[in-house]
């Protein structure tokens, strides 16, 4: 999979905002806030696209205006990278309407996490861009008083220096704590933090390739469709959400869900896996998942990295899809072999 690069982020550019999904800048406006405080703060200026800040029942509005905002924010040139404000389960609905020409002829950083996993494969495939599985704008951004320190860390080692990414450490400590942002709770003081114990290796081994991946549930919208990316000789990661703030996502789910992207012989075609630190999971759900993890795997060499600072959980990484990545259970490695973005 060769992929067009975007030029790197730099302070001062303007960064747009689109809504692909569900659309709840209406109904947390302090969390959108919150964001453009803390990235005028860090530099940047921001850009809202039309429907970006809309809410259309548990989307922000029509799967063509989603589109044409995605549209107007790769076409407008003072936009130097595209932001999610939140994932959702929608994003599938966007994808008949896009016209990825203009995605391809203009390139630049695209970023989110969740069920943004849609728009990512569908980008690489269609319009052959790279894309970044990272933080949205009012899970992440929009964090009080100021973005996780692991969170910008890593989101500036991805998309703002062209330097080799290297090692990506795990965080030092992390949270599932969810402060009602209805109630504004989330306003009223930092989130607590708890100690990491660092990576589990579920099995050893070593391997490269490039890295794909995303939200289990929402890589398994595209399974069968024009738009899913060939795992042939890749590493996957696997990100499990929540079912809603404070709820686990069921292992039967789950499961079902594996068992999908089993079906189509993914597991056997990869070179690694890598799989975030599941939404709520307490150890005897990860004992159940790593079980689980093993009927699927238990034919193939590869070695399976648990516990990654990946997608549903605080801090979160942002991670360029397509990049030559490396596992090595020996030396308890997980590292980026190249830069993520162009100079």
């Amino acid at each position: 999979m060769n992929l067009i690069i975007p030029k790197k982020l730099k302070k001062g550019d303007i960064i747009g905002i689109v809504s692909p999904s569900a659309g709840l800048g209406p109904i947390f406006p302090h969390r959108i806030e919150q964001a453009k405080k803390n990235l005028l703060k860090l530099g940047f200026n921001i850009k809202y696209a039309k429907n970006s800040l809309k809410n259309n029942g548990y989307v922000s509005a029509s799967g063509k205006e989603r589109a044409d905002d995605i549209h107007e924010m790769f076409l407008d040139k003072e936009v130097k990278a595209i932001i999610t404000t939140i994932g959702g389960d929608h994003s599938n609905q966007v994808l008949k309407y896009l016209n990825f020409d203009v995605i391809r002829d203009n390139p630049k950083i695209f970023i989110g996490y969740s069920d943004i996993t849609v728009l990512h494969m569908a980008f690489a495939v269609k319009a052959n861009l790279r894309t970044y599985y990272g933080p949205c704008i009012i899970s992440e951004f929009g964090e009080y008083p100021e973005v996780l320190p692991y969170t910008l860390e890593y989101f500036e080692k991805g998309v703002m220096d062209n330097k080799v990414i290297g090692n990506v450490n795990q965080s030092n400590s992390w949270t599932w704590e969810f402060l009602d942002w209805f109630e504004k709770k989330d306003q009223t003081r930092a989130r607590k933090l708890t100690p990491s114990k660092g990576y589990e290796w579920w099995k050893k081994g070593k391997a490269q390739g490039q890295i794909f991946g995303g939200c289990i549930p929402s890589m398994n919208h595209l399974t069968g469709t024009e738009y899913w990316v060939d795992f042939k000789n890749k590493i996957m990661f696997i990100d499990i959400p929540e079912s809603s703030p404070g709820e686990k996502f069921p292992l039967a789910d789950l499961d079902s869900f594996l068992a999908d992207i089993d079906n189509i012989g993914v597991f056997k075609d990869i070179k690694g896996l890598i799989i975030g630190r599941p939404y709520f999971y307490n150890e005897d759900d990860n004992k159940e998942l790593r079980k689980i993890i093993d009927y699927y795997t238990k034919k193939y060499n590869y070695p399976i990295l648990f516990n990654a600072n990946i997608g549903h959980v605080s801090p979160i990484m942002t991670l360029p899809l397509g990049a030559k990545v490396m596992l090595d259970s020996r030396n308890n490695i997980f590292e980026i072999k190249e830069s993520g973005v162009a100079g």
